[in-house]
């Protein structure tokens, strides 16, 4: 509801600004610095109003002496309205800069997710906003990558040039303030680029080099995400020396392992490193190159003096003298053992001498006094040498030789003795992926690692519609944690998910999929109401109203709760005990001459949301004022480009004489004040069409009633709307339907589980059951017509129980009608003259010129001949057979098959006897009739109920219903029928699904029914295959519907499982995971597991569930728990507990 313009206008902050405490020290200050300018304002604004005033009586005394009577109180009457609406014009301005200081620095639009591809230049901005009044705020950009950062006084710029896998991750923008700081965060996914061949893999990452020495370096890696059309089989190592700019592989086999020994290097060069991975279609694209790296001997610093009091150098080698014959080196050891090469360390000798030194690598087999030189062929100037050619399973002794160019020394002391080791194996896949809930276009992913969890460097994650098995990558660069929030999804769409394990063995298999999921936001308790306002007062009384809150936190709100107190006190006191439905709602008890303020907090199934800002204090008093009350409940529909649609309340308080008319404004831009009248003419309704905007623009709206008194207080502003049609808006549209019905059909957007389609005529006025059916169907709505009328013409709309701006109208005009077939105007009719002649004829409504006619005498298609004329009116609607004598060759069946667009239907005339008339009947209706008694079958997933037919009509309707209540095809239902079978598929069923159960079938005249009371031993019967004999998990007993607690109490939920194997056990509140805590806990036996909320208060009502799942099924239990105070009565329809 909207608030009077008499009343100040409250500054209404954007949902994502965050507002200081009034009470904290910075505010004060903040208020403190406005105070010399809004006392100055204050100053400058009774100035003027005084000037105005002034000038205002000087007009009135002045016309005076030629106003009499009623007149001269009308212009003072005016001249004291317009005194008030300045003043309340300086009072809302003055409010609205004290708040505006309050307004803490912010971001004015949050951060978002984004996907880029590899190799692309990213640039991420974002900007703060900040007061005018206050000092310029730092803020900055984190994220430990060698990027490019800019800073300004209001805005930060980050640059990924050539962005790859390694930068893919979160970032975090911070803004330091004096109030603390604040963050915005986005995830930046990497999509890689095309393959280098068709099938080829994704490029390995995170590419590193360690261990770096005279002419050999280390290198790891980690595996690519996307295998291609087949298995990486392994790798290739590629190095390129700067000062020749060509890459040259380094290896000829493919190397397994995510690590690999680089030797036969340069000393004192420069080198880059990079690798590719390998699969049956070729090698793939390469990874990010390493940083540029340096050939050296990593022990030259050891050699290395200096002297404190000079910058003369002198190194070690100075003062070991002249050493001719080099020593033996020592401690000779495997420092990496693989299945395919050993790389062997060990330690130069002591002294070393000043002459550069090589080494010989030898080797024995253990048991054998036998030496070979293994470094024949290359020259080995660090100590670390790879041995690749040694056979498996056997073991060796080495020792190494220094060599100068004196001579070569002893040999080393052996090793000990060395060996390949063994295949590092891929880790187990991780376990219980399980998917819930989080915003419209997000989910939150977690998984159990598997038990042996050794070398696991992170996990990559996996995403595809439900049903048609295109995977498609998530994370391009291993996530490390097992709790991941995975966005881009598509709104209202199915998707399941999968999990790898990555390490330097390589990728695991995938995890099992998760169960599907409809992504759409999970429900939280609603965002606070706003805009009350008083829409009379009696003296005793008050009727206030409200807008409702932005966000019902995805579940309807299911009511308001009101607190009161009195001007200049602190505590507030509960107005009403339990919820309002109306966003209105009467105070009574009141003073007269007091002033109150009130709030107002809204409550869904989760719990009660924050409260309102406080109203503006009111005065109790009877109004009596002659001008009407201000109009509430302004509503937007139907906003498109460049229109939309007003709908408003009539005020509760008319003043001395009736509303006749209604002023609408406008204003330009979300705070603008300059208000403009929308039409010179006076509105009559409750709502109007605004047409003529610009697209794109903002606009608020405000009504106000008008009397014979003259133009009463205005509403509340609108929330500001922009002119333009949201992507995904559709239009009611018309059609016929398949069984000739007229049908009204709209698609929303987007909705809730709990959304409904309100379909109205003329905005208010209901659609009686007689006149139309709405049927629902996941996001689309049909209304059709049983039989349309010129008492259906009218304007039809409809819109969405949670989102009125999601609506639509349709004007169903004579014109613009669609031509039913269902009932003709008359059956067939037979006329016979007294010459023997006969005239068969058939009346329907007026036909287009496109309707066809199909004559069928005995299963054969007829037209005209001399003995039979036949005549078809399209603009009259009339079939007609003229016979001039009947025969006995006519005796038979005569059916008229019409046909007018997507409208059609068939009307049958049987011949008794020569002697009798015609009679007429019906096809559809036997075939309704033909119907056997309802049965019912076990599936292996629950049980199906059917009905026999003996033959089948496309014409007939067939609707089932539980419990009188529609049945849709939902989840766990699933209607079907063929040429001879109508049935019901339910899926799962459970101890909720016993009952009566009935099938309705519609031949275009009458309905048939057929019924099965599936509530005794039948229900028992059919549960037991599906039940008790399938391993599916499953919960046998346990949770009520409704649970009331009282409010500090402890409440256990206990749950009987069963299922082989043995199900997993999940507990959920508002379809998220509960971790056991300090507030939950949660116990899990075989068959049996219970959570125990301890101490709980009114923030743990809401819906809470068990799922359970095994490699059969799953199933999920809902219950709803209450909290409610003491001294409050539990709900009627919950089970207590104390």
């Amino acid at each position: 509801m909207e608030q009077c313009s008499s009343s100040v206008v409250s500054f209404q902050q954007h949902p994502q600004y965050y507002t200081r405490d009034k009470s904290s020290n910075i505010v004060k200050q903040q208020i403190n610095n406005h105070q010399t300018s809004l006392n100055y304002f204050m100053l400058y604004t009774n100035r003027e109003i005084l000037k105005e005033t002034m000038a205002a009586d000087e007009e009135y005394e002045r016309e005076q002496w030629t106003m009499f009577g009623n007149e001269a109180e009308r212009v003072e009457i005016d001249v004291i309205r317009n005194q008030q609406l300045l003043q309340m014009k300086a009072s809302a301005h003055m409010r609205y800069l004290e708040q505006l200081s309050q307004k803490a620095p912010d971001f004015p639009i949050p951060l978002r997710a984004h996907t880029v591809w590899e190799g692309m230049t990213v640039k991420l901005s974002c900007t703060v906003q900040v007061p005018s009044s206050l000092s310029t705020t730092a803020f900055f950009m984190l994220k430990n990558v060698n990027v490019e950062i800019k800073t300004f006084d209001t805005k930060a710029v980050i640059t990924l040039r050539a962005a790859h896998k390694e930068h893919e991750g979160l970032y975090t923008t911070r803004l330091r303030t004096t109030d603390g700081i604040q963050e915005h965060s986005a995830f930046v996914y990497l999509t890689d680029a095309s393959a280098a061949v068709v099938g080829g893999p994704a490029s390995p990452l995170a590419v590193q080099v360690s261990d770096v020495n005279k002419d050999y370096v280390f290198l790891t890696w980690q595996p690519p995400s996307a295998d291609g059309a087949s298995p990486v089989q392994g790798y290739y190592v590629e190095r390129c020396d700067l000062g020749q700019g060509e890459w040259v592989r380094c290896n000829v086999d493919i190397q397994k392992m995510c690590h690999y020994p680089v030797f036969g290097l340069k000393e004192g060069t420069l080198y880059q490193f990079r690798v590719r991975s390998v699969n049956q279609a070729g090698a793939g694209r390469p990874s990010k190159a390493t940083k540029p790296v340096l050939t050296a001997d990593p022990l030259e610093h050891t050699r290395t003096m200096v002297d404190r009091g000079r910058t003369i150098t002198i190194t070690k080698d100075e003062l070991e003298g002249r050493i001719k014959a080099p020593f033996p080196p020592t401690n000779v050891h495997a420092c990496e053992v693989s299945d395919t090469y050993v790389v062997l360390s060990w330690t130069e000798p002591e002294p070393r001498g000043r002459e550069p030194l090589t080494f010989y690598v030898e080797r024995s087999l253990t048991g054998k006094n036998s030496w070979e030189m293994v470094s024949l062929d290359m020259v080995v100037n660090s100590p670390r040498f790879p041995v690749f050619d040694l056979v498996k399973g056997k073991q060796y002794y080495f020792r190494v030789r220094s060599v100068n160019k004196y001579g070569v020394s002893d040999p080393s002391e052996p090793s000990t003795p060395i060996s390949f080791g063994k295949s590092q194996a891929v880790p187990a896949p991780p376990h219980s992926v399980m998917a819930i809930r989080d915003t419209d276009t997000s989910v939150l992913l977690q998984w159990q690692e598997p038990k042996d969890k050794n070398g696991i460097l992170g996990y990559y994650l996996y995403y595809s519609e439900a049903g048609k098995h295109n995977w498609k990558t998530i994370n391009n660069k291993p996530f490390a944690k097992t709790r991941f929030t995975v966005h881009g999804l598509k709104t209202r769409k199915d998707y399941v998910f999968r999990v790898k394990c990555v390490s330097r063995a390589g990728n695991s298999s995938y995890s099992d999929e998760s169960q599907p999921i409809m992504v759409k936001s999970a429900i939280y308790v609603p965002s606070a109401p706003s805009a009350i306002v008083l829409l009379l007062c009696t003296g005793s009384e008050m009727v206030l109203g409200w807008r409702a809150p932005f966000s019902d936190g995805g579940s309807p709100v299911r009511g308001y709760y009101l607190d009161q107190k009195e001007k200049g006190m602190e505590i507030w006191r509960e107005v009403n005990v339990k919820p309002v439905k109306e966003r209105q709602f009467k105070v009574c008890n009141l003073t007269s001459g007091h002033f109150y303020q009130f709030r107002v907090f809204a409550a869904n199934v989760v719990g009660i949301g924050k409260p309102s800002e406080p109203s503006e204090a009111f005065l109790c008093e009877k109004w009596t004022m002659p001008e009407p009350g201000c109009p509430y409940d302004l509503e937007i529909r139907e906003v498109r480009n460049g229109s939309l649609v007003l709908l408003w309340a009539a005020p509760l308080y008319e003043g001395r004489s009736p509303v006749t008319g209604y002023l609408l404004e406008i204003s330009q831009g979300d705070q603008s004040e300059n208000w403009t009248a929308l039409s010179e003419k006076t509105i009559s309704d409750t709502r109007y069409k605004v047409s003529g905007l610009q697209v794109g623009e903002t606009y608020r709206f405000r009504v106000s009633a008008i009397n014979e008194a003259g133009v009463g207080r205005a509403s509340l502003p609108s929330e500001p709307v922009i002119a333009q049609t949201q992507p995904g808006t559709k239009n009611i549209e018309i059609g016929v339907d398949d069984d000739g019905f007229i049908f009204l059909g709209y698609e929303a957007a987007e909705m809730n589980d709990e959304s409904k389609f309100l379909w109205s005529k003329n905005y208010t006025d209901p659609i009686g059951a007689e006149r139309a059916r709405a049927e629902t169907k996941t996001n689309r709505s049909v209304l059709t017509f049983t039989d349309p009328s010129e008492e259906d013409l009218g304007l039809y709309t409809v819109n969405m129980s949670d989102n009125p701006q999601q609506s639509s109208s349709y004007d169903f005009t004579a014109e613009g009608k669609v031509v039913n077939l269902q009932a003709p105007l008359s059956a067939w009719q037979v006329e016979v003259s007294e010459k023997g002649s006969v005239r068969l004829w058939l009346q329907t409504e007026s036909l287009s010129n496109a309707a066809e006619l199909r004559l069928i005498f005995n299963d054969r298609e007829i037209s005209s001949t001399p003995h039979r004329k036949i005549n078809f009116d399209k603009a009259k609607g009339l079939v007609e057979i003229l016979f001039d004598q009947l025969s006995q060759e006519d005796e038979g069946s005569y059916t008229a098959q019409l046909r007018d667009g997507r409208a059609k239907n068939q009307f049958t005339l049987v011949f008794v006897d020569k002697s009798k008339s015609f009679s007429h009947s019906n096809p559809t209706s036997h075939t309704a009739l033909s119907a056997s008694s309802l049965k019912i079958q076990s599936t292996g997933e629950g049980f199906k109920l059917y009905c026999s037919l003996k033959y089948y009509i496309s014409f007939l309707k067939t609707s089932w219903y539980f419990k009188e209540k529609r049945i849709g095809e939902e989840a766990r239902t699933k209607p079907g029928s063929s040429m001879q079978k109508v049935w019901i598929e339910i899926f799962n069923p459970t101890e909720n699904d016993k009952g009566k159960y009935t099938l309705e079938m519609f031949d275009g005249k009458d309905t048939h029914k057929r019924f099965l009371d599936l509530s005794g031993q039948a229900f028992d019967d059919a549960l037991y295959f599906c039940l008790f004999v399938s391993d599916r998990a499953k919960v046998t007993k346990g949770l009520p519907d409704v649970v009331a607690i009282m409010e500090g109490k402890s409440l256990c939920l206990t749950c009987y499982i069963d299922g082989e194997p043995a199900p997993e056990i999940f507990w959920l509140r508002n379809d998220r995971e509960i971790f056991s805590q300090d507030h939950f806990t949660i116990t899990k036996v075989p068959k049996c597991s219970s959570i125990t909320i301890n101490n709980v208060n009114m923030e743990d009502s809401g819906k809470y569930s068990i799922f359970v799942r095994n490699k059969h099924g799953s199933e999920t239990v809902d219950v709803t728990v209450s909290v409610y105070k003491h001294g409050e009565k539990p709900p009627a329809n919950a089970v207590e507990l104390s």
